[in-house]
This record gives structure tokens, C-alpha cells and sequence, in this order.
């Protein structure tokens, strides 16, 4: 195990439980009740804490996200990884000033700080707008009050980087709708391809791609675009590879959006290719199930350089480091805490 994490130190994890003096069973328990917050998939006790501990278990995704909260670190400090460029080292020692950093801060800032995981990915974009239309959204939500003029926010990347969650999190603080394309349609997709004489859970043959994907995003686009011309901004969840790679797609859409008076973000989410696998066989998705088997193959196709045709945003998920911010604003909006 070791092996594979080379930058793992475990024994941060003992270190900073018993900082705050709790015992295996009682840090169980508060990881289950973060889970239940952020609907993660957790099922703590103390021999499976003591195993990460030890350095027996690396844990798995929702486990560190849960270490994460529980500790109020990221997952660089905690030791699971290294730490990107510009993000806090990992704490070697967990001495009294530690304690004053696990305060939850106050909620606009918390947000600001989850949304600092957007900048610029061309110079035609204000990042700034962006942020605050987002944040304007939030604080207009909580006070009762109401936003004129619809925004479509389109969140891309590739499968397993993250994109979904952070889709989430705009949704949960605008409280603009999101249309997943999954959600949208995978059962009449899945029923397409049975009909067409291929398989349900195949989304990599010439069939999928060719017969099927297109009318996939067609209804997407429709559905956002009914959304649209009833002023009702929306966050729509796909991966938009090949979209996002077609400068001519993108002046269409752009196009529309200006004659219908709406604004547009286009987010790309990037992440590192270990992180995207991690995720992707964590959820275990049937759909999923060539990714797995032939993952060299499948990892050929893409290119992890892409980014969107036209003005778009990037959002730096590599090693998890921007649903880390998110998990951290969702607490403080919900007044988590230890």
C-alpha cells in the first residue's frame, strides 16, 4: 500500500484525532454524521479508522473528504497526498495554533473561498462577474429575494473529475436547477441502445456515439432551453467534451444565449487521471465498466490538456483539492462543526 501512496503519512490522522482528544468510537461516530451532511458514503468504526491510522487501508474517497471535515485540513495536510502548487504543506505537528484554525469561518467567506477554485481559462472572461452573480445569487436566496435575468452555467470535464459535485454546489448556493445529462436521459438511453441492438451500459462503441449521444445532448439543450424562456436560470452537468472541443458549437450556443438575453459561463473542471480513476470505480456505475477493464485504452482517448473552444473558466479539481473547498463551505453553510 505504501508503495502506492508514497506520500502518505498515516500518522497524521492519530495525531490530530488526539489533538482534540477524541477516542476511536467517538471520531467514528463524528465522521458518520458528517457523512450524513454531505452524503457521503461512510460507515466508520474504530478498526476501520485504526486501519488508516496504522497505514494498513488507504481510505477511500468519501473517507478522506470525511477526515477532511472532521479535522478541518485539506487532504495535503492531513498527509494523504502532496500538496499542489499554492496550497498549504502538510502540518507536521498539531500544537495549540491548530486548534483556532478549525473555527468555522464566517459563511461569505467560505463561499468565496469555494468559488476562488474558478479562474480564468482565456482572458475574455471576468472572473469576478462570475463570483458574484454566483454569490449575489446566494445571498438573494436567503433573503427571500429574487435575481432578474437568466444565466446558463455549463459544467464540463471529463468522467469522474469531479464536475458533478461542483454543479451541486452552484445549484445548492443559487438555487438554480440543474439538468444532469445522466438523469435526463439514461433510461431512455440505456432502452435506445438495447432497441438499436447493442447494449445497455455501452457508451464507448460507434453506435453510442453516433445514433445515440447526439439526441442525449439534444434533449439536454431543449430541456435547459424551456428553462431559459421561463427566466429560470440553469446549471447543466455533462461532460460536453466533444462540444467544448467544436469552436463552432460554441459560437452557436453563445449566439442564442445573447439573442435570448441570457449570460453564460462555460466552467471546465480539470482533474489528474489517478483521481479520475479512483472516483470512477468508486461509484461502481455499470456504464463505467469498459473505463475499468480497459482503462489504458480508454485514458488514450483523452486529452487531459483539453480546454473549452471560446471564453470558459477552469476549475482545478487535481487530487480533489476544489470538492475539499466545497465540503469546507457546505459545513459552515449548514453550521457544521465537530
Amino acid at each position: 500500500m505504501a508503495r502506492q501512496h508514497p506520500d502518505w503519512k498515516p500518522d497524521l490522522l492519530r495525531m490530530h484525532r488526539e489533538e482534540i482528544g477524541l477516542t476511536l468510537e467517538e471520531a467514528g461516530e463524528k465522521l458518520r454524521d458528517i457523512a450524513d451532511r454531505h452524503g457521503l458514503n461512510i460507515a466508520a468504526n474504530f478498526q476501520t479508522i485504526w486501519g488508516h491510522e496504522k497505514g494498513t487501508v488507504y481510505p477511500g474517497p468519501h473517507y478522506r473528504r470525511g477526515y477532511c471535515r472532521l479535522y478541518r485540513r485539506n487532504e495535503a495536510q492531513l498527509g494523504f497526498r502532496r500538496a499542489l502548487p499554492g496550497e498549504d504543506a502538510p502540518v507536521e505537528s498539531a500544537l495549540a495554533p491548530a486548534s483556532a484554525e478549525r473555527k468555522l469561518p464566517d459563511q461569505p467567506h467560505a463561499v468565496r473561498q469555494a468559488l476562488s477554485s474558478i479562474r480564468e481559462g482565456t482572458a475574455d472572461v471576468d472572473i469576478e462577474a462570475l463570483r458574484n452573480r454566483v454569490i449575489d445569487a446566494w445571498t438573494r436566496r436567503s433573503t427571500g429575494g429574487n435575481i432578474d435575468g437568466p444565466s446558463v452555467v455549463l459544467v464540463g470535464g471529463f468522467a469522474g473529475s469531479g464536475k458533478s459535485e461542483f454543479a451541486k454546489f452552484l445549484g445548492s448556493l443559487t438555487g438554480w436547477p440543474i439538468l444532469d445529462k445522466d438523469s435526463l436521459t439514461r433510461p431512455l438511453v440505456d432502452q435506445l441502445l438495447i432497441a438499436l441492438g447493442g447494449e445497455a451500459h455501452d457508451r464507448s462503441s460507434e453506435l453510442y456515439r453516433e445514433k445515440v449521444r447526439p439526441l442525449e445532448y439534444r434533449c439536454l439543450m431543449e430541456a435547459a432551453w424551456d428553462n431559459v424562456d421561463c427566466g429560470i436560470s440553469t446549471i447543466l452537468d455533462a461532460p460536453f467534451v466533444s462540444e467544448f472541443s467544436q469552436a463552432e458549437w460554441m459560437q452557436r450556443f453563445h449566439n442564442r444565449c445573447r439573442s435570448k438575453r441570457v449570460s453564460v459561463a462555460t466552467i471546465w473542471v480539470e482533474c489528474d487521471s489517478d483521481s479520475m480513476r479512483e472516483y470512477i470505480e468508486f461509484r461502481g456505475a455499470a456504464r463505467d465498466a469498459w473505463k475499468m477493464e480497459a482503462w489504458e485504452e480508454y485514458l488514450s482517448t483523452l486529452n487531459l490538456d483539453m480546454r473549452p473552444q471560446g471564453p470558459h473558466f477552469v476549475v482545478d479539481n487535481r487530487l480533489g483539492a476544489a470538492v475539499a473547498l466545497v465540503d469546507e463551505a457546505r459545513d459552515v453553510l449548514s453550521g457544521g462543526g465537530l
